[in-house]
């Protein structure tokens, strides 16, 4: 890991609520000039600390009203299994979370969002549980989001 200073934490933590924040505004807000900035933001982006940027869109302003998590089991834990299984996953884009997971009876937690119930049910018959392997399918639904944040905790790193 690359060393960070208390100003690389603070460009991290205002990128992280903004990404959109221009170099003089984000200068200013951690106490550097324009240049310096810069090219700190450059060494964490080459580093690969910065990994991108994204815009957030409001799901249930599109219409996309239903989240589900859902918990799938596999009929053999073997690469080539696991394999085809991510491949797959990875081209359902109503799947935005998909992790390989342990100490439940599943192997697989997935983060679907679609419109509604209607939806859901096609996606669940006619694609998940046609992926070669799955032999078990557990849904939970959203009923509220409590928490939802995309920045990570950077507050460990300075304490060490």
């Amino acid at each position: 890991m690359i060393k960070l200073d208390k100003l690389d934490i603070r460009i991290l933590r205002a990128l992280q609520k903004n990404g959109r924040i221009s170099n003089l505004e984000l200068a200013e807000s951690v106490g550097l000039s324009p240049s310096p900035c810069a090219r700190r933001v450059k060494h964490l982006e080459d580093s690969g600390i910065i990994a991108g940027q994204v815009t957030l869109l409001n799901a249930s302003k599109l219409d996309l009203k239903l989240t589900a998590l859902i918990q799938i089991s596999m009929d053999r834990h073997t690469p080539d299994r696991f394999e085809i299984f991510e491949n797959k996953v990875r081209s359902f884009p109503e799947v935005v979370e998909c992790l390989l997971i342990t100490g439940q009876s599943a192997d697989y937690q997935l983060k679907v969002i679609v419109p509604d119930m209607e939806y859901y049910q096609e996606f669940l018959l006619n694609k998940i549980t046609r992926i070669e392997g799955v032999t078990d399918v557990h849904s939970s639904f959203m009923l509220r989001e409590v928490l939802n944040t995309t920045e990570l905790p950077l507050q460990h790193i300075l304490q060490s």
